[in-house]
């Protein structure tokens, strides 16, 4: 039939009445009432496709054990099967419109599974649309399941797969960073504390530094994704396992274990589990405590390029982009200031997860799609925002070396590099009058007769000045 608009509909209906559902639409009513009720925001299931590929999953595991336990005959459960792993591969995104953010814990998500599942099932069955006597979404695709132990599965197997793609992304901008160090393992460079002159190190010492504390955080990540392989799968409504027949969840959580290749377990406490979306906020906090590193050393990158002629200069980042409407010459370094407002809104949604979950009431979290979703976008910018940064700033960073080294000779910090020889008092004593006269501390030294030339030079060499060093050499006075 045709609707007001001459666009071929079919009508189903459920507990509140009869709906029209677009003929072309593999979902159905109550995927249809969700995006009715949820005109919410931009983030929409189809957005985030290792969500819907997790809900595949969930539901291919589902059917695999109920098929195993003869609760689904073989024409159908192939069919389901046949229609999981479509999805599985990509195909059928767009019959995923409702929104991340969304009441009902995530029924309306599980339901568009459901439906999605079910009508093409039938399809390839030789059914219409809509014959849902034949292949129920309720009765075959959701079978020994409730949305309550589907949703999370769903939500902790598609946030599995979102991981080891961040984590593939990490790695690629900590190796960019460890190209840089290399490249700049030979620019001495003055060291800064507070923002004041510290004391010498080379600018190769500074990028290493950036790729070894992102490495660090690739342990922290995995540890909290390890949340993720523990499953509530035949929980249903409440971790009761009511509608589940005994050996079910075990089979079904074998089921995923097989499908995905990874360690799947089933939680110890399916009633505590339901409720629990610890993993979520272990997550998220993972991917707090990475953003602010990213950010710390996007701020660094803006330091040490900043100028061109009045800020430090030690590094040029390239240029991307005209910098001022009315400066002429400008250019603003707006790799690394995307990425620190990427890391900001990382922050944020951490806070969100972390409120989220703490308003779990009795045996359920009713809030669960908002921490889902504010996890899955965190991956994702995080993801852009590496490449981002690595492609168009990391890798086409050049440095200043003679401003490095001017800076480093210039500096009253480098005294510190004399402490352990000339003593703390000869040290403050030329470090003062250096301030006080603007002459080089390398010249004092000489001047007032502490060091020969050449101990002073052995001293200083780059060499001694960035690392633990035994020098036997004394003062002459």
């Amino acid at each position: 039939m045709k609707d007001s608009n001459n666009k071929e509909v079919r009508i189903e209906s459920d507990l509140l009445g009869e709906i029209e559902v677009p003929e072309s639409a593999l979902y159905g009513v109550q995927t249809l009432r969700g995006v009715e009720n949820f005109e919410i925001s931009q983030f929409k299931l189809k957005n985030y496709p290792e969500f819907v590929k997790g809900l595949a999953i969930t539901k291919l595991g589902a059917a695999m054990a109920n098929h195993e336990m003869g609760l689904l005959p073989d024409d159908i459960y192939e069919a389901i099967a046949t229609a999981c792993k479509e999805i599985m591969g990509g195909e059928h995104l767009e019959d995923f419109p409702v929104d991340m953010i969304q009441g009902g814990a995530g029924t309306s998500t599980n339901m568009n599974a459901n439906e999605v599942i079910a009508n093409r099932a039938l399809e390839l069955l030789g059914h219409k649309r809509g014959e849902y006597k034949i292949v129920s979404p309720n009765d075959h695709v959701n079978r020994s399941q409730s949305t309550n132990d589907a949703y999370p599965t769903a939500i902790h197997i598609g946030m599995y797969l979102a991981h080891l793609r961040l984590k593939h992304h990490l790695e690629l901008l900590i190796e960019s960073f460890r190209r840089k160090a290399e490249e700049f393992k030979d620019i001495l460079k003055m060291g800064r504390t507070q923002l004041q002159d510290a004391v010498p190190m080379t600018l190769g010492q500074t990028f290493n530094g950036f790729a070894s504390i992102l490495h660090d955080e690739i342990k922290h990540l995995d540890e909290a994704a390890a949340d993720f392989l523990v499953m509530n799968m035949g929980a249903t409504a409440i971790g009761t396992g009511i509608c589940a027949e005994p050996g079910y969840a075990e089979k079904c959580v074998a089921a995923l274990a097989e499908i995905t290749g990874w360690n799947i377990t089933l939680t110890e406490d399916l009633v505590g589990a339901t409720s629990d979306t610890s993993s979520m906020v272990g997550y998220s906090s993972a991917m707090k405590r990475l953003a602010t590193k990213v950010s710390k050393i996007s701020n660094d990158l803006r330091l040490l390029s900043s100028g061109p002629r009045t800020g430090l200069g030690e590094i040029n980042l390239p240029a991307r982009q005209p910098g001022s409407s009315i400066m002429p010459g400008k250019v603003n370094p707006v790799i690394p200031e995307v990425m620190t407002q990427i890391c900001y809104k990382v922050i944020g949604n951490d806070v969100c997860v972390t409120m989220a979950s703490e308003a779990a009431q009795l045996e359920l979290n009713a809030m669960e799609p908002i921490t889902a979703q504010c996890n899955f976008e965190s991956v994702d910018i995080l993801c852009n925002g590496f490449d981002t940064l690595r492609i168009r700033c990391v890798d086409g960073i050049t440095a200043n070396a003679e401003k490095c080294r001017d800076y480093v000779l210039n500096s009253i910090g480098v005294v510190t590099a004399l402490n352990p020889v000339i003593g703390y008092k000869n040290s403050t004593k030329i470090a003062k009058e250096a301030m006080a006269t603007g002459k080089s501390v390398y010249d004092l030294v000489l001047e007032h007769d502490i060091l020969d030339k050449e101990d002073l030079d052995t001293i200083l060499a780059p060499e001694n000045m960035i690392k633990p060093v035994k020098l036997d050499i004394h003062p002459k006075k």
